[in-house]
Parts: C-alpha cells; sequence; structure tokens
C-alpha cells in the first residue's frame, strides 16, 4: 500500500516541562519596593524531528519583572510535546508542527509560569494567548528576507535586522 492511500496519523505522544528557571537577585529587598514591576516577555518556538515521524515542539517563554532598574524575578520555561505526524503532506506538515504543536503545549507552560511565579512570592502573572499562526508567518518573512540578502539576524519580534 503506498503513503498516498494511507490516512493521516497525528498524535501526542507526551508534554514535559522541559526546562523551568527562576532568578530572584535582588530579593528580599525588592518585596520591600511599592511600586509595581514592568513585566517584559519574549516568546520563542521550536521544532526538532526525533525520528521519520516523530517530532519535539517546544515553546520558550521568558519573563522579566523589573521595579525601577532593579530585577525583581526572571523566568525562564521550556514547555515541549512530541507528537507524531505520519503521512502528511509536507506543505502542511510545516504548518502542523509551527502553530497546531504549540498551540497544544503553550496552556501547560502559562499554567508553569503563574505558578512558579505565585510560588515566588509574586503576584501571578497571567500570560495572555498567543497567535502562532501570526508568529509562525512573521517568522517566515524574516526567513525570506534573510534569503533575499537580509543581514541573516532576526530581531525578538520576529522581523529581520537590516544592515546599516
Amino acid at each position: 500500500m503506498s503513503d498516498q492511500n494511507q490516512q493521516p496519523v497525528f498524535q501526542i505522544q507526551r508534554v514535559y516541562l522541559k526546562d523551568l528557571s527562576l532568578e530572584q537577585p535582588n530579593s528580599p529587598a525588592i518585596f520591600l519596593e511599592q511600586e509595581g514591576p514592568n513585566i517584559e516577555i519574549a516568546v520563542d518556538v521550536g521544532v526538532e524531528a526525533l525520528a521519520e515521524t516523530i517530532f519535539e515542539s517546544t515553546v520558550t517563554i521568558t519573563v522579566t519583572a523589573k521595579v525601577k532598574d532593579k530585577v525583581a524575578f526572571l523566568v525562564e520555561g521550556k514547555q515541549a510535546g512530541i507528537f507524531e505526524a505520519a503521512n502528511i503532506p509536507p506543505e502542511q506538515l510545516d504548518p502542523l508542527l509551527g502553530i497546531g504543536c504549540p498551540n497544544i503545549i503553550y496552556p501547560y507552560l502559562r499554567a508553569n509560569i503563574a505558578d512558579i511565579i505565585t510560588r515566588a512570592g509574586f503576584p501571578p502573572v497571567h500570560l495572555a494567548e498567543i497567535n502562532f499562526e501570526a508568529f509562525y508567518q512573521q517568522r517566515l518573512q524574516a526567513l525570506q528576507q534573510q534569503q533575499q540578502g537580509g543581514s541573516g539576524l532576526v530581531m525578538p519580534d520576529g522581523t529581520a535586522a537590516v544592515k546599516q
């Protein structure tokens, strides 16, 4: 039987917390500050082929909270999932891995980030929903610009760096 006649397969094999770190470089003094923190959030998505039809998808979030110029806390979490994707056309596989898989594992990461921040003694940071399709499209555009003679550097917001 050829692959063309086989049904597409997409299954979650496992979802797990791959990495989680917390830094509080200015504790306990930071707890005495009256001013609320300024929150910065960075997002990254990755995919790695583990076998012919098995892939690991990761979402990494870095949350940095600063009061004035002092870091209150820095949390970095990486949630991962192992997915089986077989008999899926190549033009559909990349969006599935770059959009669909992050959509599945992101809610777990959001909960883990909120939990660790609360356990650190701070009010939880509730991360907003992420449009992984828009994130995916930005990364594709940056990659295309890079291939068309850009500097090869991608900025944190997904845009390509421009040579001066």
